[in-house]
């Protein structure tokens, strides 16, 4: 196989390290032809749609893209603000906020990029921009607590399928999930006690996951088993009964079976049984997007209402806030341990000397730059 040319190398360069945080995708606009451009990406992936390569090009190409495009545009549209995709805009903003936070513990000469792994920025692209840069030691951080082989495992399909054509390696570290780190649970923990502060306590409080089929779970993916402990923890902190709180999967796609309950059905039979307020936060997901503004704040509101609920609250995911930040600050320094990112003004200096002391001595032996 061939490699990817080198950027050029300029001797005496001190390296830089970097994080990447990275979240699912979005379309570059709520229209019927980005959104089938996104989607075709998605679905496209052997880790989101496990179904024979040749049997499902046919059901995606000819059945789904041509009708799911425009319907899932109009969705795209009713949650798009001026800034763009909340997704992208949560996340950029994560990304810049992480950098300040991380700027403030002391770390210098750390990078932190934001990069979709369907759409744009692409993380290919992303990973190329940095090594032109000089960051020598990547961090990937999945914008997914809980970890599964649909979301987390294909972001590493996607690291590794970049480096495959990379001559000259980075330094890489992943992280695997953080669905019971406790700076994750704190976060959580102040979101929901912050808005019952406003607004009083709900009846019931539903926890919604992203929803997979269950024979991932059948065949070995912990993805529900870390749903449910990020549950239990959250419950504990919140001090709640089991009677108190039900854990929920949405955004079920085709005929299998799914990870049970599904959430919709679950809203309406609480309302069923006479339940007049629930709250709903959707733990997996860290920036809100089109499954938490369009599918759980207005969909789901409108199926719990419809079958007798009078109050729907949805708690909208940790974005930007305080807590969230200082959690992921914690993540990514963890995950940094023994690079080179916190130095006193003399080592940083010693390191620059070193830099240039072996700049001089690379040209000496004839290298051009």
């Amino acid at each position: 196989m061939s490699f990817r040319k080198e950027p050029p190398y300029t001797h005496g360069t001190v390296s830089r390290s970097a994080i990447v945080l990275v979240n699912l995708g979005t379309p570059d606009a709520p229209t019927r032809s980005a959104v089938r451009r996104y989607l075709k990406e998605f679905l496209s992936d052997p880790r989101v749609v496990e179904i024979p390569r040749a049997v499902w090009w046919c059901i995606l190409n000819l059945i789904i893209l041509p009708f799911r495009s425009g319907q899932s545009a109009k969705k795209y549209a009713s949650i798009w603000s001026r800034e763009g995709s909340p997704l992208k805009v949560h996340t950029q903003r994560q990304a810049e906020a992480l950098f300040g936070a991380l700027a403030e513990r002391g770390h210098d000469g750390v990078t932190v990029a934001m990069a979709m792994r369907y759409g744009s920025p692409s993380l290919p692209e992303v990973l190329a921009k940095l090594k032109a840069d000089g960051c020598e030691r990547v961090a990937i951080l999945p914008a997914y607590p809980q970890y599964s082989g649909t979301t987390t495992g294909s972001i590493y399909d996607a690291v590794f399928d970049h480096y495959r054509a990379v001559r000259n390696l980075p330094e890489l570290r992943f992280v695997r999930n953080y669905h019971d780190h406790e700076a994750y649970i704190r976060a959580l923990e102040h979101s929901v006690l912050a808005h019952w502060e406003a607004h009083g306590r709900p009846d019931q409080l539903v926890l919604s996951f992203h929803g997979v089929p269950k024979r991932t779970l059948l065949l070995g993916d912990p993805y529900h088993c870390e749903c449910l402990k990020t549950a239990r923890l959250l419950a504990a902190r919140l001090k709640l009964t089991p009677q108190q709180y039900v854990v929920t999967f949405q955004s079920r796609f085709g005929k299998a079976e799914w990870l049970q309950p599904y959430t919709a059905p679950t809203l309406q039979q609480l309302a069923r049984d006479g339940v007049k307020r629930v709250d709903v936060i959707c733990p997996g997901f860290t920036s809100d997007c089109l499954e938490t503004l369009e599918e759980i704040a207005m969909e789901a509101r409108h199926d719990f209402e419809a079958a007798g609920g009078e109050v729907f609250h949805y708690i909208p995911c940790l974005n930007e806030s305080p807590d969230w930040i200082a959690g992921l600050a914690e993540i990514a320094e963890q995950h940094m341990i023994g690079w080179p990112t916190m130095m006193t003004p003399a080592q940083r200096e010693a390191v620059k000397k070193d830099a240039e002391l072996g700049r001089e001595a690379a040209l000496r032996l004839g290298a051009s730059a």
